[in-house]
């Protein structure tokens, strides 16, 4: 049809290797973190599962408890990630264009 072949409707972003590096270590070490506080939560339901049975406030279970921790600190974890990759376009450090 004639009339839809006008191409992208964004133009394609210029990407610097260096930063995406850098936003890539962000996102792996972010991840890690991550990793490792998910872990213990697995690791608690598979080896201490009468612990996570315990009421430690708010009359809520541990599980209950850690679950809601895991899912807060994943959006602080992505708004951190999104904070680092904004923070400049030169990953040595220099502003400016």
């Amino acid at each position: 049809m004639a009339g839809l072949d006008h191409g992208p409707a964004h133009v394609k972003e210029i990407e610097d290797p260096r930063i995406a590096i850098r936003n890539s270590r962000y996102g792996m070490f972010l991840f890690l973190i991550y990793l490792a506080f998910y872990a213990g939560f697995v690791g608690l339901n598979a080896f201490a599962p009468v612990q996570m049975e315990s009421t430690p406030a708010f009359g809520l279970n541990l599980a209950i408890l850690y679950g809601f921790a895991l899912i807060i600190a994943a959006m602080i974890l992505s708004l951190l990630y999104s904070w680092l990759c904004r923070g400049g376009s030169n990953p040595d450090g220099a502003k400016g264009p």
